[in-house]
């Protein structure tokens, strides 16, 4: 594994970072024992520097971490890395509120790296400000409960900026990955980042997959038909630990195979490594996205829930399979939600434009629009109104068993008083 300081003079992190948004689950809930072998698996390959936040897994995440250091008495030899949600502050108390229940859930007494969540503009940093954010941070770090302070950020290039100026940061944390270079903070603010002396950790460098095993046919055939023969998430990763700016990109690792192939690709990528060649197969690459990507949706989820039961990242996840990929499966996954088989309706035929998912859209897409246009897509009525009529036939069938078992008990009490 290789290290870099995400602040100058501090600690030697493994420049693959474990997020601990996408553990692997079982009916719902978080796989405790298939989560705890693979950050295991991780640790003892290198990987120190572990990324989670109040929301993620329903607040279980942060408990799965603390358990898991617990279990291993490794404490002091891994790096936490947790997030004040800044969304849900309405009043002062909440900061002492909040951090509480992280170092509880955590079961630790001070966390490492701590981020003011999801930052969107210099206004929304104003206002934690006005409800006590300077004051909360400075008396944490004087009492030892947490040793460097920064800021995860979705937003606008300019606003990234005036964020960065504001304060004494230690370091950031962006969204970046070869599709994103010049989408919110991108390659500028990377940079004047690293200028200003402030460290910089990469969220999202799969774009929720879409660059890994998600990634589209004619991506996978220009990778397979390079030498070294390496999968997608490999030069996903190695083209952003090939920049001397970052110090720990994040990984939502929930597969051992995948977390083998990206602990290999951070043991052998050091900045300005890449090959001329190399270079251009991501350039070749990023080219066939930008044809193919319909939305630009990374499956974070800050969308959700919906109030209305839609299920937008599921649905933009099925848009953009369909263009990747094509045939019947993403058509076949949609039609599940519109029709409600199984479970309840979650199509885009459910959404009435209330604009509440676009406030807190980190990539600032217009959902309303692009779910009208994701419906159009895949909810074709040659394939909808054949599957409805089935479910139709299905019930009545349901419902004349029902009504004929019920006779039979019907009679069957009648005959036992007699």
């Amino acid at each position: 594994m290789q290290y870099r300081q995400l602040v100058k003079g501090g600690d030697n992190l493994s420049i693959l970072g474990y997020g601990c948004m996408r553990f692997p689950s079982k009916n719902g809930r978080i796989n405790e024992e298939l989560t705890d072998e693979q950050m295991w698996y991780a640790f003892e390959k290198g990987v120190n520097y572990f990324d989670t936040a109040y929301p993620y897994h329903g607040g279980k995440s942060e408990v799965m971490l603390g358990k898991f250091i617990k279990k291993h008495d490794i404490r002091n030899k891994v790096f936490i890395a947790n997030k004040m949600p800044t969304f849900l502050i309405k009043k002062p108390e909440q900061f002492e509120t909040f951090f509480n229940t992280q170092l509880e859930r955590l079961d630790t007494d001070y966390i490492d790296y701590y981020l003011m969540h999801a930052l969107g503009s210099l206004a929304g940093w104003e206002k934690l400000k006005a409800l006590g954010a300077l004051e909360f941070i400075e008396e944490k770090k004087k009492a030892g409960k947490i040793r460097y302070i920064g800021f995860s950020f979705h937003g606008k290039g300019e606003e990234f900026k005036k964020i960065i100026d504001d304060y004494n940061w230690d370091f950031c944390q962006i969204q970046y990955n070869y599709l994103d270079e010049t989408n919110q903070a991108g390659t500028a603010g990377l940079e004047y980042a690293y200028e200003k002396g402030v460290g910089v950790v990469v969220m999202e460098p799969l774009r929720g997959g879409n660059l890994a095993s998600k990634a589209p046919t004619k991506v996978k055939e220009k990778i397979e038909h390079f030498e070294p023969k390496r999968s997608p998430a490999f030069w996903a990763l190695r083209w952003i630990f090939n920049h001397k700016e970052v110090s720990v990109v994040l990984s939502g690792m929930n597969n051992l195979d995948h977390i083998k192939d990206n602990i290999y690709c951070a043991k052998n990528t050091s900045p300005n490594s890449m090959t001329e060649e190399e270079l251009h197969l991501i350039s070749d690459i990023k080219e066939v996205y930008k044809e193919l990507m319909k939305v630009s949706c990374t499956g974070c989820n800050y969308c959700m829930p919906c109030p209305f039961n839609v299920d937008i990242p599921g649905i933009f996840s099925d848009y953009n399979s369909n263009s990747f990929f094509g045939g019947m499966m993403p058509k076949a996954f949609y039609i599940q939600k519109l029709l409600g088989m199984g479970t309840a309706k979650s199509g885009a035929d459910l959404c009435v434009a209330c604009g509440k998912c676009m406030t807190h859209c980190p990539q600032g897409i217009q959902i309303p629009t692009q779910l009208k246009e994701a419906d159009k897509a895949l909810g074709k009525k040659y394939l909808v109104y054949p599957i409805k009529l089935g479910m139709k036939l299905f019930s009545k069938k349901k419902k004349v068993k029902i009504k004929s078992s019920k006779k039979t008990e019907e009679k069957t009490e009648e005959q036992t008083k007699e």
